[in-house]
């Protein structure tokens, strides 16, 4: 018999870093590959954001990870086909189809990650009780932050490097996607031994939704889901932009308004000091909700998510590009997301309260999946429009519509606080 918290020190790392690895080198790695690869900014916006759809629209298929098998089962296999799919992009990288090959593979590996984060989202809940779900979030942001460092940071690293030492970023690229896909194989292997079977376990009842359509129904019935759903799509509305051209921005030259760093500066700058502070950030997150609630800590982590915005603008504007200064807003950045997103997720996990709670997170982070893609569609084509410090001011704008509507959520103040009621 399985009893809930088992072994979450360790399955909820682990789980969450597979989780992240490859949402980040579909929606930010491969960003900066297609660019180094001659790709223009306004293509990078348009493509890259397009790879969102799967986040987007996996609640269509979220009543099946309820319906069928077991969360452990899709997360175990769906990990294991996007470690496939990066393999093939490294092995078809230097073919004279390599851009609608590579690009049909981040689709296979989106796919494969949304599924993933169904399962693994609904494992969580399933797993933890409410007090230990509150108390883990922070960690589990900090490992999935962790992961997108490990991708946008170290990975990034290894194909500047390996730019420089065959002087050639096809090749580069193709050993270093080929590295990506052994990591997430890895991991793979290591969830299979670190989680528990909970869903096989008789010490832990199961909500199963009754029908496909239900899940559905019952989601958009609840009280104030208009304005919860309205919430969700702008919370990230000036992150959504700024994530998209932030590596372009550091990328091109200072003659078009960039800073001129090499691929391996950008890596090192996202994976060295950045990385210590993105684990404070967020698990200081998760540690304040536990301790006091969600209520308390919702504004100043809206704020601390939106604030590196401005620093960004103040970079474009004064064309400064000392590494100092542009480590220090990569550590606001890295800070500012781990300690604000703790309060994201958290606000999520109570819109998916109640039965079907699997198939409503999906359905809730479908909606900040939308959130995120349909403001990257255009921000390549607003970049080329109004220059990097046109763009970055706008980004700082775009972040107003989620403390207007932040007034009007409703939600148990003490809602993921360690042993007490919610009211």
């Amino acid at each position: 018999m399985i009893k809930k918290n088992k072994w979450a020190w360790a399955w909820v790392p682990t789980l969450y870093f597979a989780q992240g690895l490859p949402y980040a080198l579909v929606v930010t790695v491969s960003v900066i590959m297609y660019k180094k690869l001659g790709f223009s900014n306004a293509d990078l916006g348009l493509y890259t954001s397009l790879l969102y759809l799967p986040w987007v629209i996996k609640p269509l298929w979220s009543p099946f990870v309820d319906l069928k098998s077991t969360k452990r089962n899709w997360f175990l296999g769906m990990q294991l086909l996007a470690s496939v799919a990066l393999l093939a992009i490294g092995l078809t990288l230097p073919t004279n189809i390599f851009f609608v090959t590579s690009l049909a593979c981040f689709w296979m590996v989106a796919f494969a990650s949304a599924t993933n984060d169904i399962a693994t989202d609904g494992y969580y809940m399933i797993g933890l009780t409410e007090e230990k779900q509150s108390f883990f979030v922070g960690l589990r942001s900090v490992f999935y932050k962790l992961a997108s460092v490990t991708g946008q940071g170290l990975l990034v690293v290894l194909a500047g490097t390996l730019e420089q030492y065959y002087g050639d970023n096809t090749k580069a690229w193709s050993m270093t996607m080929i590295c990506a896909g052994t990591l997430v194989l890895l991991m793979t292997i290591t969830n299979f031994f670190t989680t528990p079977k909970f869903e096989t376990s008789s010490s832990i009842t199961l909500e199963k939704p009754k029908g496909f359509f239900e899940v559905f129904i019952s989601f958009f019935k609840k009280p104030g889901m208009g304005m919860a759903i309205t919430f969700i799509l702008f919370f990230r509305l000036g992150e959504s932009q700024l994530v998209k051209m932030a590596s372009p921005f550091l990328l091109d030259p200072t003659s078009v308004g960039g800073l001129g760093y090499s691929t391996s500066e950008v890596g090192t700058i996202y994976g060295t000091i950045g990385v210590i502070f993105l684990t404070v950030g967020g698990i200081l997150g998760g540690i304040l909700i536990s301790r006091d609630g969600l209520k308390k800590w919702m504004l100043p982590m809206l704020i601390s998510l939106n604030a590196p915005n401005a620093l960004y603008a103040l970079l474009a504007i004064t064309g400064t590009n000392s590494a100092i200064a542009v480590t220090g807003t990569v550590i606001v950045e890295q800070f500012g997301y781990g300690f604000g997103i703790a309060g994201f997720m958290v606000y999520l996990i109570y819109v998916a309260e109640g039965n079907s709670k699997t198939s409503h997170y999906a359905l809730a982070t479908g909606f900040m999946a939308l959130g995120m893609m349909l403001p990257g569609l255009i921000s390549g084509f607003m970049q080329e429009w109004l220059g990097y410090d046109g763009f970055f001011i706008w980004v700082v704008l775009a972040a107003l519509p989620a403390f207007i509507l932040l007034k009007f959520i409703k939600y148990p103040p003490n809602f993921g606080k360690a042993r007490e009621t919610n009211e």
